[in-house]
């Protein structure tokens, strides 16, 4: 099996009644948002650079599966109001999970914002470890509807 064979993808794709750039606005002002983000975010800090751009790296943390999540990250590609790609800046970590991204499209009335995360794993590793990816999945539809509710809330 080869490594694009093994790679799996998490995705999550919510219907947000904002626009492409609000949305991103969001992103890019991630360190008043995190927390309020979602009840399982923990900490969020930007490390180096100039906020959200490639080349920049952050800090996270949060709670899945019961799990502390502690991540640094490396923005690999930032196209303003339409899409977000970052990746573990630990090769270890990199190598299970290569990259997350945030895809922004226009929907009538406001837009599509598709996350995904890539994770290698055959199906063995894939059927051992399904509760805990049954909790990402969960974790990032509850991220795109309190993402609506917040920019919602906010306008």
């Amino acid at each position: 099996m080869g490594i694009a064979e093994a790679l799996m993808i998490l995705e999550e794709t919510t219907v947000v009644e904002a626009s492409p750039g609000a949305v991103f606005h969001f992103f890019e002002t991630m360190e008043e948002h995190y927390t309020r983000w979602h009840p399982d975010h923990v900490a969020f800090r930007w490390i180096d650079g100039n906020g959200l751009e490639a080349g920049a790296t952050a800090y996270f943390e949060e709670e899945i599966a019961g799990k502390t999540q502690r991540k640094t990250v490396r923005f690999t590609r930032v196209d303003p109001d339409r899409y977000i790609e970052f990746e573990p800046t630990s090769r270890l970590v990199r190598l299970l999970m290569p990259h997350i991204s945030f895809a922004i499209s226009s929907h009538p009335g406001g837009c599509e914002l598709t996350q995904r995360i890539s994770v290698r794993t055959g199906p063995i590793g894939a059927w051992l470890n399904r509760r805990e990816f049954d909790a990402v999945r969960e974790h990032m539809r509850e991220e795109g509807e309190n993402l609506n509710r917040i920019l919602e809330d906010d306008s």
